[in-house]
């Protein structure tokens, strides 16, 4: 079964909205629990929360923080009503404590559209508990590995832990006209390095772990990755999945650019 899994989670609300340009991503999403199945709760690690120290969503029914803005203004009612997890949040508390760091329980913030977006496609019954773990200040791709590490021993309760990000974001470079767009060589060039380090045959998990954790040297990477908030999420899952190789799950055009997912199995 999948453990882990990082999805690109789209343009803010555009997925739920049926953007034309988010097609691909849409069926994917809605095909990933045929899939995969259905896990018994879900760790998101979201592009979209940035916290001093690991923060960990603690409340029983965080409502939902809709952080994207110049939307029309029913996507800021949309409801998803998954419940957190006291208990889960507190196991990912001790294994992150253990692993070095100082994590914060966070009762008051609520789940992010890096959650809950991807999530009403992925299992719109909203039946699965989940917890948010956040992304440390500083974005170091090596603390994020080993953050990943921390907490994979909860994989061992049938969790999936999910990194919801985008393995191209350049707001610059995104198509917005709706039409299709030429080849992007820098675009191109990166994805295929990332493909080669997460799914190929050519590197063992320390090869692996070392070219992810210095990323920034990849073909164009600051071209795709301006700012790697939405790459890093990546780093995490690798980490709890124990460095193994992954498999390319979706490969497909959105808004002009190649993006990515990938799965790792238990």
């Amino acid at each position: 079964m999948t453990s882990t899994l990082y999805i690109p989670h789209g343009g803010g609300p555009l997925p739920i909205m049926n953007d034309p340009g988010h097609a691909e991503i849409i069926d994917y999403l809605r095909g990933v629990s045929p899939e995969f199945g259905q896990p018994s709760a879900i760790v998101v690690v979201s592009a979209h929360w940035e916290s001093a120290t690991p923060a960990i969503t603690a409340a029983p029914n965080p409502e939902l923080y809709f952080d994207y803005y110049g939307f029309p203004p029913e996507t800021y009612e949309y409801t998803y009503p998954a419940t957190g997890s006291v208990q889960l949040a507190e196991r990912l508390g001790e294994l992150v404590a253990a692993g070095g760091f100082e994590p914060r329980l966070d009762t008051e913030r609520g789940f992010d559209h890096g959650m809950f977006i991807p999530l009403m496609l992925m299992y719109p019954e909203a039946n699965i508990p989940v917890v948010q773990l956040s992304l440390i200040d500083g974005l170091d791709p090596a603390a994020h590995i080993e953050l990943g590490e921390a907490i994979r021993p909860i994989l061992d309760d049938d969790v999936l832990v999910l990194g919801s990000g985008m393995s191209f974001h350049n707001m610059a470079g995104f198509s917005m006209s709706g039409g299709p767009a030429a080849p992007d060589p820098d675009n191109i060039s990166f994805d295929q390095w990332l493909e080669h380090v997460c799914a190929g045959d050519e590197l063992d998990s320390a090869g692996r772990r070392a070219q992810l954790i210095d990323w920034a040297q990849a073909p164009a990477a600051n071209y795709n990755h301006p700012r790697e908030e939405h790459l890093i999420p990546l780093h995490v899952c690798f980490g709890a999945a124990g460095g193994t190789q992954a498999t390319r799950t979706f490969d497909a055009v959105t808004l002009g650019k190649r993006v990515a997912a990938y799965a790792w199995d238990a």
